[in-house]
């Protein structure tokens, strides 16, 4: 492996140590705040009766209650038919919307986890709908099988993912819930149905993305492949280049995707082909310690964009930092310690780049900012719900520290993404209702009428899933 990140980070580091010069504009801004004000973020404390459930950020809170965690499907039939609603399973906890948050019952799927059956041949695979994709890529590639694609993080239920639909980057690759061939779902009635597009065809495309509200998840039937090897590079390119080759990038790699870097000028393209050379094993990742700098950057120098650019130009070097070869699920996947709030939006892949710069200008308004925007690309397809109703897609996520402000991630990117077509991540933060919802999802009534049909009485609705559906 060759990499400059260490240079990088040593640099940036350095860069914010020697900004202690004492200048009127500058003592302002190191004094300054960067925690949300007051009534942003929920309170620290925990409920002192009851069950406390919060996810990965933090943001989304609930005091159910009771949490359960069943261990068959007929338990998990019992509860749904007795338990006091609403009910809403939950997985991982890495959504950034509130669509677990009830007072009433949260159902863990993690006890339905595991690979089930394969076959080899078919590459066909029964899995658990709790299993993290983690772990079932580690049980695949014990069998010599692999999972086409995997998202930024893999920590991820199988449930969680394919509900929201999940996706990696690509081209010529669709979001992760295009692997599913079948599912068992336990309905608000207690009744355990067995769902595959052969059978119950409107199910099927209703229940890949399902937003949980269609019943609790036990099983999947998925089509995996052979496992396979990547070769990793990661670049460090100016913006404007970057921007001007995306498209040829992106049309040229098996998977692609980009890093704007705010307020540096630079921006971090990462591509994955398949490769016949052998694996070896990835060091561990430095991003973490080169968020540390870039946050270093906005704290010491934020008071001058003009400096702090000119500071980042002095540090960053433009060519390769990164060109390794491992296994598929290895590289695809990495670990994020460091913990945040999220939006993001599904643009049209003709519009993909304009909304790209469009956004870049906003975030550079900004001075408080220094999160990365993530830049990816994703092949449509036509499950009810899913956001890539396109042939291609570009996927533009932002994100802020999850101590910080997020407010703005909605309030001023999210108009700026819609202006362009974009759908929101269904896990990811956005304000939207059923009103603008319907308007995007052509399937929305057809999937409301069935929703109703498997839950007359609204079992796994919480607020949030009234909202989108417009009940109440």
């Amino acid at each position: 492996m060759t990499t400059r990140r260490t240079v990088l980070k040593a640099g940036i580091a350095g860069a914010a140590i020697a900004s202690a010069y004492p200048i009127g504009s500058h003592l302002l801004w190191s004094n300054k705040s960067f925690d949300a004000p007051g009534g942003v973020l929920p309170p620290a404390e925990a409920s002192t009766s009851g069950a406390n459930w919060r996810n990965w950020s933090g943001l989304q809170r609930a005091h159910p209650d009771a949490i359960v965690s069943p261990g068959t499907e007929e338990e998990l039939a019992r509860i749904i038919k007795t338990a006091p609603g609403p009910i809403r399973p939950v997985g991982s906890g890495h959504s950034f919307t509130a669509l677990v948050p009830t007072s009433g019952t949260i159902v863990d799927i993690g006890q339905f986890s595991g690979l089930l059956s394969y076959d080899i041949d078919t590459q066909i695979v029964e899995v658990g709908a709790g299993t993290r994709l983690g772990q079932l890529a580690r049980q695949l590639d014990d069998i010599g099988l692999a999972m086409p694609n995997l998202p930024d993080v893999d920590v991820q239920t199988l449930a969680g993912s394919f509900a929201t639909a999940t996706h990696g980057t690509g081209l010529g690759l669709t979001a992760l819930h295009e692997m599913v061939t079948g599912f068992r779902l336990v309905t608000a009635s207690g009744d355990i149905i067995d769902v595959d597009a052969a059978n119950n065809p409107d199910l099927f495309n209703a229940g890949k993305v399902s937003l949980g509200a269609l019943g609790v998840i036990t099983q999947y039937r998925l089509k995996v492949v052979n496992a396979f090897t990547l070769r990793r590079r990661t670049t460090a390119m100016h913006v404007e280049d970057l921007l001007d080759q995306a498209e040829t990038l992106a049309a040229s790699h098996r998977n692609f995707e980009f890093l704007f870097l705010p307020h540096t000028g630079f921006a971090g393209a990462l591509s994955h082909d398949v490769s016949d050379d052998p694996p070896v094993r990835r060091p561990a990742s430095e991003d973490e310690e080169i968020l540390d700098g870039l946050r270093g950057l906005r704290d010491m120098f934020g008071w001058s964009p003009r400096i702090r650019r000119w500071v980042a130009s002095t540090q960053f070097e433009v060519g390769v930092l990164e060109d390794i070869t491992d296994k598929s699920w290895h590289l695809l996947a990495n670990k994020r310690v460091a913990k945040f709030n999220e939006s993001e939006y599904h643009i049209p892949y003709e519009n993909g780049m304009d909304a790209v710069r469009a956004a870049i200008k906003v975030l550079e308004r900004r001075r408080d900012v220094y999160y990365p925007m993530e830049v990816r690309f994703v092949r449509g397809d036509d499950t009810w719900l899913s956001p890539f109703k396109n042939k291609q897609n570009v996927s533009i996520a932002v994100h802020a520290a999850n101590t910080e402000d997020y407010r703005y991630l909605i309030n001023e990117l999210g108009p700026v993404f819609r202006r362009f077509g974009g759908r929101p991540h269904w896990g990811k933060l956005h304000g939207l209702g059923a009103q603008d919802l319907s308007a995007m999802y052509p399937h929305m009534q057809d999937f409301n009428n069935l929703r109703k049909q498997l839950d007359p009485e609204g079992k796994f609705l919480n607020d949030h899933l009234s909202k989108i559906f417009g009940v109440g």
